[in-house]
């Protein structure tokens, strides 16, 4: 493999600043850009913040070379790389790449796991890489998630298998019982496997069994939401304590739905920002409670969504905004794909005085396709030949 002989990069204090190295001189040169000319030197005017770093042997040129052209990391990363991980040869980095590409890595995941944990290329990937995926897998995660999880977090490829991730998932087995659950709670974080159950998950789980929350609705929890039961236990009590306040009921599984809505910083500052959105849509402190109580994500949404979402039922369709507090629900369906096309049908089906204008949401939204057909479609298709064309999209509803 070719040696690089020369590197340059822009320094990250100061993207302005460009420097250089040499390994035959085993020292950084530096030049900054002025005017019209970007590479005129200053050898003997000092520079701020100078960049020190020891380069000892060719050994470091090797390692740069590989994470660049083998990893794939930019010529920057791999630098800043090198500090951390050094060979002299490829054999055992090039083991590691093969196993990660036969089990479905993409050079872009590769880089990724390299970059966060580069003294993994000088793991045995017979010994000690090779069981973990294995392990995985045998539980039916697919290859291309199990890639794709732990290239975005690969901590859990440096614990040991035997005193942490099978412990682990004994314990997880008897809360959720099968293989599928402990999978999906996996793809939310990997976590589940990293962190000491005693400390957090353990005694969340005993409180909602105190509070009256029963299996299935903890096994809900853990397996969708596994970073709300994992919260600092102090918070987690806190949250629980704040929903059962509410007026939820523990043996609901919008129990622990609240909770989740609930746990940790970033999603109690989406619950602010969703109570501020439906305040100016004339919705009282009762009203957002109410509806948080029917369907708690509904204070998960983006303000971007609710805010088409009311806009379309108030604005074009004229449903009072309130309406939707009782069915806030429909706030998650597609605009596109199933509020819009199904409201067409009714604005023909009004125009024309076949149905009553207090028709609720609840009755035009939420049945399968095939029940909103036949209920809405195919009962006045004498009436309204081309309804059917209007739910497709193929006909204007004005023209009708």
């Amino acid at each position: 493999m070719e040696l690089i002989q020369n590197i340059r990069c822009v320094r990250l204090d100061n993207p302005s600043s460009i420097f250089s190295f040499s390994p035959s001189k085993r020292h950084f040169s530096f030049s900054r850009e002025f005017n019209k000319n970007p590479h005129v030197s200053f050898p003997n005017q000092p520079l701020p913040k100078p960049i020190s770093c020891k380069i000892s042997t060719e050994q470091d040129s090797f390692t740069i070379n590989y994470l660049v052209h083998s990893c794939g990391l930019p010529l920057e990363s791999a630098i800043l790389t090198s500090q951390k991980v050094q060979f002299q040869s490829p054999e055992r980095p090039d083991s590691v790449l093969a196993l990660l590409r036969n089990h479905g890595f993409s050079r872009t995941q590769i880089s990724s796991l390299v970059k966060k944990r580069p003294f993994l290329l000088l793991s045995n990937p017979t010994n000690t890489l090779l069981p973990k995926l294995d392990f995985f897998l045998s539980l039916g995660m697919s290859r291309p998630h199990l890639a794709r999880t732990l290239s975005s977090d690969p901590t859990l490829l440096t614990r040991s298998l035997e005193n942490q991730i099978v412990p682990s998932y004994n314990f997880l087995k008897t809360i959720l019982r099968s293989d599928e659950k402990i999978v999906s709670a996996f793809k939310r974080t990997t976590w589940i496997f990293l962190e000491d159950l005693s400390k957090n998950l353990i005694p969340n789980l005993e409180l909602l069994r105190k509070v009256g929350v029963p299996h299935s609705c903890i096994s809900l929890l853990l397996t969708h939401f596994p970073e709300a039961v994992m919260e600092n236990h102090k918070e987690f009590s806190e949250n629980v304590e704040e929903v059962r306040k509410m007026g939820f009921d523990p043996n609901k599984s919008t129990f622990v739905l609240a909770v989740h809505a609930l746990c940790g910083k970033c999603n109690k500052s989406i619950w602010e920002r969703c109570f501020e959105v439906y305040k100016r849509w004339g919705w009282t402190k009762d009203d957002i409670l109410s509806a948080f109580r029917k369907h708690p994500h509904c204070m998960m949404l983006s303000e971007k969504k609710i805010m088409k979402g009311m806009d379309f039922f108030v604005n074009k369709m004229g449903w009072p905004s309130k309406e939707i507090v009782h069915c806030p629900v429909i706030l998650f369906l597609s605009l596109e794909k199933r509020i819009i096309p199904r409201c067409k049908v009714i604005q023909v089906l009004w125009s024309k005085g076949l149905i009553k204008k207090d028709i609720s949401l609840n009755t035009v939204l939420l049945p399968v396709e095939k029940r909103f057909l036949e209920r809405f479609v195919t009962k006045f298709e004498e009436e309204v030949p081309q309804l059917l064309s209007v739910y497709e999209g193929k006909v204007d509803p004005e023209g009708v």
